[in-house]
């Protein structure tokens, strides 16, 4: 089946200049939404995505009328390839159904990895000075080995409870817990 997806950023706008084209697109199916691309909210969308088979055709009028982004529209791209959707934006001639929109969806999916891969590779090299610099990652110990001992030891005489433990040591119950459950029951 070929579905339509139309979009407009405001409530002063309308689908008038992209509902002909997708119609034109013979499309069986057209969603259309309002709302701004850069919001995470587009119920309609969802629902568009959630019923596209393989071998559906999804297409929008551009391209920008999908996505937020160059990388939202990557992302959503390589969806449609693992589901076995088919995607056009009519304005862009942008189409996966052919050989040449194939070729340039998978560049354009190697640039992605290539760009995922360099991050990677940047916040290893990071986190490797920041170690050679004797700074390690994580939050830092809210108490010290010398409480911890106390803590042990006052629960092990068994003199206050968990919670005149933590009001003691400014801490919650739950990490006095952690600080004296038997070995046996950490994970």
């Amino acid at each position: 089946m070929i579905v339509g997806y139309a979009r407009v950023s405001t409530a002063d706008q309308n689908t008038e200049a992209q509902t002909p084209a997708l119609k034109g697109a013979k499309c069986k199916r057209i969603y259309q939404e309002e709302g701004s691309g850069r919001t995470m909210d587009r119920p309609e969308l969802e629902k568009c995505l959630d019923n596209l088979e393989a071998g559906d055709t999804l297409v929008v009028w551009r391209l920008d009328r999908l996505a937020r982004s160059l990388r939202d529209l990557l992302e959503l791209v390589a969806r449609f390839e693992k589901e076995g959707v088919n995607f056009r934006s009519l304005t862009e001639n942008f189409d996966t159904t052919t050989a040449s929109g194939r070729l340039v969806f998978h560049f354009f999916a190697a640039l992605t990895q290539f760009e995922r891969e360099l991050i990677r590779e940047r916040t290893m090299i990071g986190l490797s000075a920041a170690k050679a610099r004797g700074r390690t990652g994580g939050r830092k110990h809210k108490m010290s080995p010398q409480q911890i001992r106390q803590i042990k030891a006052l629960w092990a005489g068994r003199k206050e409870t968990k919670v005149d433990l933590a009001k003691s040591f400014g801490v919650s119950i739950s990490t006095i817990d952690r600080i004296v459950r038997p070995k046996s029951l950490k994970s």
